[in-house]
């Protein structure tokens, strides 16, 4: 049996647009970003799942919201704190612009790109990655029990490594890639 898997960024939010690192902060979309939430709906429009999963994170709920809306076939929304956006610690709420001023240029690079070193207390990419691919695992199973298609409001840098995952790429291209804000990624896979 095959099943399908949509997997989609939340919209612009207030941080976002402001160049800040948003991390697990609690930041809501922006008009933009509604408007990219209602893009993504419109493409998914003709596609059916029948479950959903969403983090805790506002942005992540309010753009499944407008997704929902035309999908009655959709019985299930769980929440999953695995696919979350990365935590970014002490740099969480700050400007960019800031952390390069305060550590450099370099420093920020790293912190913001790297997939093994952490920022001061915050988790890696390698660390994003770890959760990410443990949600996957049950993910599958859970497809394949239930017997479903399902749709994914998630994050960023949670979408890394869903999309190293499903698209067979390596560390270097995974770090590289930008996730829309107003698409989807469809996987099919075999169960």
């Amino acid at each position: 049996m095959q099943y399908k898997i949509y997997i989609f960024r939340h919209g612009e939010t207030y941080y976002n647009r402001s160049g800040r690192f948003t991390g697990d902060i609690d930041s809501h979309l922006t008009p933009k970003g509604r408007l990219q939430a209602k893009t993504i709906a419109k493409k998914l429009k003709k596609v059916h799942f029948e479950i959903a999963f969403q983090t805790k994170l506002a942005r992540s709920k309010e753009t499944l919201k407008y997704v929902l809306k035309d999908h009655p076939e959709c019985k299930k929304i769980i929440k999953d704190n695995r696919m979350i956006e990365r935590d970014y610690g002490l740099l969480k709420g700050k400007y960019h612009s800031t952390v390069i001023r305060e550590y450099g240029k370099e420093k920020y690079n790293l912190w913001h790109r790297s997939y093994d070193t952490r920022p001061p207390n915050g988790e890696s990419l390698k660390d994003v990655e770890k959760r990410v691919n443990s949600f996957i695992k049950d993910l599958l199973k859970l497809m394949k029990k239930e017997k479903v298609n399902v749709a994914i409001s998630a994050h960023g840098n949670s979408m890394r490594p869903f999309r190293r995952y499903f698209e067979k790429f390596g560390v270097k291209k995974m770090m590289e890639i930008e996730n829309p804000w107003d698409d989807y990624f469809e996987y099919t896979v075999h169960l």
